[in-house]
């Protein structure tokens, strides 16, 4: 069975696409709009497939084309204080940066004087569900959920 793209938003599953830019995949899990993860695999999922909506803006972004992904929903499975801190992070513009201490002070309830509260942000950048579309990219000192070298070219591609 065929399925056009317009289709692809209501499709549950896995989808990966190589990239050139990366020098691996991008690969993202999608359950009806909402995603549920986005990775870099070196090798993708053996089920994953390749046409999704969403990999085409990717791809576009890694060609150069500005995109800050606002209206993607990403399901967030995580602790309440670490949800905060990614909610926040989607509020950093393309191709600008921000500290941890910064971040830890965007987010509501999180004072960047508490040790805590640091390491709060500092687990849920390298717990990120979706780099990218929360961008853990744009922490100049923090950790990101993907490899340093997709960070270095995501940072490249925004000018950071």
């Amino acid at each position: 069975m065929t399925t056009d793209s317009s289709d692809m938003n209501d499709a549950a599953g896995i989808y990966a696409r190589e990239s050139d830019v990366l020098d691996r995949h991008v690969q993202i899990g999608v359950a009806g709009e909402r995603i549920l993860a986005l990775s870099f695999p070196e090798s993708p999922d053996e089920q994953a497939g390749s046409d999704h909506p969403l990999l085409d803006r990717i791809e576009a972004y890694l060609g150069g084309e500005r995109d800050d992904f606002a209206d993607v929903t990403v399901a967030l499975t995580v602790p309440t204080d670490r949800r905060s801190v990614l909610e926040t992070l989607r509020e950093v513009p393309y191709g600008e940066d921000v500290s941890v201490e910064q971040l830890a002070r965007m987010t509501p309830g999180l004072d960047p004087e508490e040790a805590n509260d640091r390491e709060t942000v500092r687990t849920a950048l390298g717990e990120n569900p979706a780099p990218l579309l929360l961008p853990d990219h744009r922490v100049r000192d923090g950790p990101s959920a993907a490899p340093s070298g997709v960070v270095d070219q995501l940072r490249r591609i925004e000018g950071l």
